[in-house]
Parts: C-alpha cells; structure tokens; sequence
C-alpha cells in the first residue's frame, strides 16, 4: 500500500479553525471553557486550539494536560507506557466545560480512561470530544462531538499525526501496519 499523506500542515491549520470555531458556538462564547489534552499530541492540539480561541474571543483559555497512562485498561498488555506529567488549573474543573482532545480516536478506550482521570480532578458541568482524526472501530459507545477529519480505515491500517512541536512536521499519514512500526505510528 505504501505510506500517503491525508493531511498536511494547512489542511491541520483549516481543521483546528474548524474545531475552534465549532467549539465557540457549542458552548455559546468561552465562558467556563478549559481544554484538556490527552498526551502527547492531544495536548500539543489542545494548546493550538486554545490559542486559536484565545485569538477568536480575545481571551485567554487553558490547556492542560492529562495523563491517563494509570487508568487504561489494556496497562498489562503495554508495559512499556509511560507515564506523562499532568497539568491541570490550580482552579480546577468543577461547573466547567471541559472539552478532552485527542490525536486519533479510534477504539475509545483512551477517552474512556480520560473520562475517568478526569473525574479524580473535579465534576465538570460538561466533557466534550474533540479530536484530529476519527478513524472509526470504535470499542466502546464513544464519540467526538468536534472531528477535523472522518478517516475510515481498516484495522491493520496505522493513522500517523505528527506535530511539529514534538515532530519537527505537521502531518497526518496512512500505512499499513508493518510500514507504521519504521514511523513510529501513534493509532
């Protein structure tokens, strides 16, 4: 199959506007607003979106991180995950609306064990989804409220998102799955 490009950099930009855009409107302003990035990329993504609302509203809005390394359920299946540093609002969540952002949904597995890393820093009034990619086979009955590209694929497949923050390049590639282990695939 070979590796394609899905996604370059402005097609990211052009998404994220989307999102930031959509994510206004839903909560009626910025009021209250706080995302909340699942590491690596989903952070660095929920940083680029606060920045694009921030620039949108005229204010400032957080981003924070958070690790869900210790809530998975597949933890023995992957010893070699690592816990990342989480860094949540010295005010915390409780009546906010939190909007979780991730790179790549797929099963949902990973929303879930932020739904539950998220309960031990406070009750947000509500959670939202918002994530890069979408690439179906979903596991579980979750999904994004806020997608910057459905991309069906087939489970072998791997769905790569590189940020330039972490990667040196923005772009989102597709492989198959022996191509991905050479790229270091994230989904």
């Amino acid at each position: 199959m070979g590796t394609r490009t899905v996604l370059e950099s402005a097609d990211i930009s052009r998404a994220l506007t989307r999102i930031s855009h959509e994510i206004i409107e839903a909560n009626k302003g910025v009021d209250g607003l706080v995302l909340v990035g699942i590491p690596t990329r989903g952070s660095l993504l929920a940083q680029r979106i606060a920045a694009i609302i921030s620039r949108i509203s005229g204010t400032d809005i957080p981003a924070c991180s958070l690790d869900v390394t210790m809530y998975r359920d597949d933890l023995a299946s992957k010893p070699t995950l690592t816990p990342q540093p989480t860094d949540m609002p010295v005010a915390g969540i409780d009546d906010a609306t939190v909007v979780l952002v991730d790179d790549v949904l797929y099963s949902g597995r990973t929303v879930r064990a932020a739904l539950d890393a998220l309960r031990d820093h406070g009750r947000p009034r509500a959670v939202r989804l918002a994530a890069l990619i979408d690439r179906g086979h979903r596991e579980l009955p979750i999904r994004a409220d806020y997608i910057g590209k459905n991309l069906p694929s087939a489970k072998h497949e791997r769905i790569s998102v590189r940020l330039t923050e972490h990667d040196g390049v923005d772009e989102v590639t597709i492989s198959s799955e022996d191509e991905a282990h050479t790229l270091g695939a994230t989904a």
